[in-house]
Order: C-alpha cells, then structure tokens, then sequence
C-alpha cells in the first residue's frame, strides 16, 4: 500500500476486502486497461472478476445474500478500482444506487424480488434522470407516465444513462401528475419507476428503445446511452416504494451515495496520476540528472500529493457521515467538488511531468488526461456542488439583525 491516502480506523474485514482489491487492480485491470480504452471495448472479463469477489453485493444487506458492508468500504473500494480504470468504476456505480434505493425505499416485495439477484451480479442496475434539454435542472423533466388501468404508461426521451446498454434493470425518474393536484411543486409529482429489461441494444421490451452507445471523449468500455419510451407499460407494482410523487427524494437520496463515488473515482484517478508522475519523473533525466531532482518538478509532485490526501480525507468524512445515518449532502457536495477538481489539476500536473510523451496513446497519462474532465459533471457539475453547499452554509449559520 502507498503512504497516501490511508484511511484509519477501519476494521480487520475491511482491510482484507481493501487489499484483496488492490491486488485484483493491480492484477488484472492496469495490464489491460488502456488497450481496452483504446478499442472502446466492454471489460467483460473484469466485470466476472468482480463478480466472482462479490463486490456487486458489497452493500447489500447479508439477509438478501450481499456482503453488507458500509458506505466507507464501498467508497474505498471504489477508489482502488478507479485507480485501475475509472469506467469500471462506473460499471458498479449505478448498480449501487438502484440496489442502495431498493434497500432504503423499496417495499418488501421489491426488495426480496431484485436485492437477491443484484447481490449475485446476475442482475445490473441503471438509474436515469438527465433529459436531453433539462442538464442540472431536475424539476424540468418532461417524461411523463400516465396511468391506465393498473399500470402506467411511459413516454419521453433520457440521457446519459450509464449501463443502458448492459443493464437489466432502470430506474427510471418521471413525471407522473395523476394524484397530484394542479399547481403542486414539480419535485412532489415526480416519480421512479423500476424498469426491467434485456440487456442490448434496439427495442430492448415493448415500448423502450436503447439506441446504442454514445461516443465519447473519455470514460469510454463502459456504455452510455440514451433511452426512449414510447407507450412503455410498466405495473403499478413497479412504481419504487409503491407510492407515486416521492421519486425526486428517493433519487436525490441516491445521488448522494453517487456523490461520494464520484468522489472516491476522483481521489483514485488522481492517486494513479501521481503514481504515474513520481515513476516517471525519477525515470526521466534532463541536464544530467533525475527531473525528480529539479526544484519545480519536486514542487508539483509535493502539490500533487497534498490534493490527493486533501481529497481522500472528505471523501472518507462524507461516507462515514451517510453510515452515521446523518444527513451528509454538504460533505457529499464539498467532497465531490474538491476531488474532482482537484483530479483534473493532479492529473494535468502528471501529464505535464511526462512532456511531450504524455501526449502519446503509448503512456497511460493520456488516457487519464481525457477521463478526469467526466468528473467534472458527473453527478452535478461544480457549480451545482457550489449551489448545494452555499444553501447547506446558510442553514447552519443563520444570524439575527
């Protein structure tokens, strides 16, 4: 283990579940990652691997065959695999927040009949709020669902949906007025909807369309992809929590537990940045000696080492606060918007290290240098984060004139 980014305090199951994950990063994901980035191509095999460690089921409780294990450990995990490759990452990202929204909102049924199979992988979740014309702006979806007799109907077009491709199982964030009187707060009629599907690509059930992937700069092997519902029946006994209007908080309750990942990702793409920058920097040598023994070389990597153990730190104050059972949307904020900033200036600081040769496909900084900005507006841009932790300063210091 390197000297940064330590974590104290954790327990003898979770170093063994940290270290058991590093050694599969090392293993079997930084050996392939880069040509499988290249090919845009989907890490099946590695995805087994995780299958096969269990870490599909690593917060889902004991009693429907997961590991139940914390936040904390799920972020540190994260981490590390991020470390390796930030879209595998992903890959288990949104499969947690469905899997975290069926144990904290869902009824009984739903629970006993997804938790299980989500716990073994044989079951991947996606989640979808984003439309092609809202951006941040959540209270401006206009995907709607109707009801009819006791189903509902689905209808509108979403966006950057992460696993759409590869997913069996959406939730799906809509408006849903019926129950909900004219005038009422756009945040109170909105609803999730558990969406199962066969994974691919084309009309994947009746009614919803998966396009195909959308090319990208960065973050690519994972698929991100639009969703269309065009008279998508979905029963009513798939409504999540099986009551209408409280899907804007079941998601937002999500997003949080997402907030952290991202800023796990951030802390384990900046962690590899730097390990990429100290190796080369003691490998290069200009006028006769190590770069490493240049004064403004030394001074980035001490920048750079600073930011990752600033950024490891909220991260790890943000989950422990979620464990705590205590609101954390303000940690969560800060600790997303620290890491991934701070990300994107560890990792352009490396690929300066490595001069021109960062700028070749053969170097594993390159990849980083176009995964980072993805962190930037994952799960709220900055200025979101911004928005979220000046409201959240305000309430808890409130003066008097």
């Amino acid at each position: 283990m390197s000297r940064l980014a330590q974590t104290h305090g954790l327990t003898d199951v979770q170093r063994e579940i940290l270290s058991t994950v590093r050694d599969f990063v090392d293993k079997e994901i930084i050996p392939v990652a880069t040509g499988l980035e290249h090919r845009d191509e989907y890490p099946q095999q590695i995805v087994d691997g995780l299958k096969e460690l269990g870490l599909f089921g690593l917060m889902i409780p004991e009693e429907y065959g997961g590991l139940g294990e914390s936040l904390l450990t799920y972020a540190l995990c994260v981490e590390e695999i991020a470390r390796g490759w930030m879209s595998v990452s992903g890959i288990i990202n949104t499969h947690f927040i469905v899997a975290y929204m069926l144990k904290q909102h869902g009824t009984q049924e739903q629970k006993d009949h997804f938790l299980p199979r989500m716990a073994a992988g044989d079951i991947r979740g996606a989640f979808s709020m984003s439309e092609p014309a809202l951006g941040s702006d959540v209270s401006a979806i206009s995907s709607k669902a109707v009801k009819d007799g006791d189903a509902y109907v689905l209808n509108g077009q979403k966006m950057w949906l992460t696993n759409g491709g590869t997913s069996s199982l959406v939730a799906v964030l809509v408006r849903s007025d019926e129950g909900h009187p004219e005038g009422t707060a756009p945040h109170k009629s909105m609803t999730t909807f558990l969406v199962e599907k066969e994974p691919g690509f084309g009309e994947v059930r009746p009614g919803l369309t998966i396009p195909g992937k959308i090319d990208k700069m960065g973050y690519k092997g994972v698929d991100t992809t639009e969703l269309l519902m065009d008279g998508l029946r979905i029963p009513a006994d798939r409504v999540l929590g099986g009551v209408t209007g409280r899907g804007f908080y079941q998601m937002m309750d999500g997003v949080e537990v997402g907030r952290v990942n991202v800023a796990a990702r951030g802390c384990g793409v900046a962690q590899r940045a730097f390990e990429l920058g100290v190796r080369y920097a003691q490998q290069r040598h200009t006028f006769g000696k190590q770069i490493a023994q240049h004064q403004a070389i030394q001074f980035k990597l001490a920048e750079m080492a600073t930011k990752v153990e600033a950024a490891h730190a909220m991260m790890v104050n943000a989950a422990r606060k979620k464990d705590s059972g205590e609101r954390n949307d303000l940690e969560a904020g800060m600790a997303k918007y620290l890491a991934s900033e701070y990300c994107k200036e560890v990792v352009e600081d490396a690929f300066r290290i490595h001069g021109g040769y960062g700028f070749s496909k053969e170097y594993e900084i390159e990849r980083l240098y176009r995964e980072a900005p993805m962190l930037l507006i994952g799960e709220g841009t900055a200025e979101i984060q911004k928005m979220i932790i000046g409201r959240r300063l305000l309430e808890e210091y409130r003066f008097q004139d």
